[in-house]
């Protein structure tokens, strides 16, 4: 059942290997084995994405954990095991939708204003 949790985890936000076991904080033997009963997190987050996936669909959750947000990147918040601020990045999803916006390149020429 752990297995089959992890890897719903890991292929609704598109993680690597490396980073779904830094989120669960398991070595590689532990994640084959199952032996994740002891990581309460894991059906916790998937119950977190669970909304998020409804609403916005796993395409979108894959994009947007590699996205900058407010917050950082909500992938770095995961792999630095900070799942309150996680949890807040998803009410923030939740509440304004997942913005795509362009940063706009200091070294950049301006765009020319029409006379």
């Amino acid at each position: 059942m752990a297995v089959l949790s992890a890897t719903r985890l890991q292929d609704l936000l598109g993680l690597s290997d490396e980073e779904l076991l830094a989120v669960l904080d398991a070595d590689q033997l532990e994640l084959i084995s199952g032996d994740l009963d002891h990581k309460p997190e894991l059906p916790i987050l998937l119950a977190l994405l669970a909304e998020a996936e409804e609403n916005a669909g796993a395409a979108t959750l894959r994009r947007w954990v590699r996205a900058t947000g407010p917050a950082g990147r909500p992938l770095d918040l995961l792999t630095q095991r900070d799942f309150e601020a996680f949890e807040r990045a998803l009410a923030t999803l939740a509440e304004r939708g997942f913005v795509v916006s362009r940063r706009r390149d200091p070294g950049a020429s301006h765009q020319a204003k029409p006379r």
